[in-house]
């Protein structure tokens, strides 16, 4: 991941246009965020928008804006989401979702940087930068007809693709170090990192929730954490301990996560027993069975 955020800092340095693609709880909105305040326009206003969200009758009012009186029930007038995001950054949500009369309106304002509020014969042009996201791919999408080609090579200008959680295990420990040293300081308490067994089971795991899931993992922890030493297996709560349990025996195999646990605990077999949950004898049984030594193992 230092390359993909050695990139995001050079996007963010930009004023490029920005299509941030992943699968729901990937961290996109996180990442708009981030490319916001390391930009040029960190000082101005970012404004988000769940495109998903907007009904297709509401679009140009939501997002353009609209005068007091200009339908029944408004009661005053509205800036719009574009005039609100003026010298910021607008944040466009799950743009996939959004109806092809939308994408039409959208692609006009993007090409002349001008809106006219529902009510008002007046365009104001406006000044922002475009982030936009979606779970699903775009191109996919344009090939099925359901999203405008001109649109998508509006948006496709930095390109920021993000991995599914499983798909870099190597992440999983520092973001729950991350995850915990947030909430103990906003509860100011002093739970500790998670063990090797722990650790293990979650980078077995196959996250379809992705971060959000394991920042989820992480807060529901904390009901009831232990305090001043490891977390373990047996510490979270239960249903979050199933999940665990269920995918590591679908998929992972043992032997590689009793190499893990060895590794961790630099061969301390009383406590690899332990994480393990095994007697001593049954660990030495293991050690036979997978033909695993101290000296045949790479331990850093």
């Amino acid at each position: 991941m230092t390359e993909m955020r050695g990139y995001l800092a050079k996007v963010a340095r930009s004023d490029a246009t920005v299509l941030v693609t992943g699968e729901t709880g990937t961290g996109k909105e996180r990442v708009a965020s981030a490319i916001h305040a390391l930009g040029p326009r960190a000082a101005g206003p970012l404004v988000s928008v769940n495109c998903a969200a907007i009904p297709d009758a509401l679009f140009e009012s939501e997002m353009f804006g609209h005068e007091r009186g200009a339908f029944t029930g408004a009661m005053a007038s509205f800036p719009g989401r574009f005039a609100q995001a003026d010298r910021g950054t607008l944040f466009l949500d799950e743009i996939g979702e959004m109806a092809p009369a939308a994408q039409a309106k959208l692609l006009r304002v993007l090409e002349d940087r001008k809106v006219t509020a529902v009510g008002s014969v007046r365009p104001r042009a406006v000044d922002v930068r475009i982030v936009a996201a979606s779970n699903q791919r775009l191109e996919e999408l344009v090939a099925a007809r359901q999203f405008r080609a001109d649109l998508f090579y509006r948006l496709n200008v930095a390109r920021i693709d993000l991995p599914p959680l499983r798909a870099r295990p190597e992440d999983i420990a520092p973001i729950v170090d991350h995850f915990i040293a947030e909430q103990n300081s906003r509860l100011a308490m002093r739970v500790g990192r998670p063990d090797a067994a722990l650790l293990a089971s979650m980078r077995q795991y196959s996250w379809p929730g992705n971060v959000r899931e394991l920042r989820n993992m992480v807060e529901a922890l904390f009901i009831d954490a232990p305090q001043d030493r490891a977390v373990r297996l047996e510490d979270l709560p239960r249903s979050f301990r199933d999940l665990l349990a269920s995918d590591r025996s679908a998929g992972a195999p043992e032997r590689e996560r009793l190499a893990e646990v060895l590794r961790e605990t630099r061969w301390n077999k009383v406590e690899a027993a332990r994480q393990m949950n095994w007697s001593r004898m049954t660990l030495y049984r293991k050690l036979a069975k997978y033909a695993l030594d101290p000296e045949g193992d790479d331990q850093d």
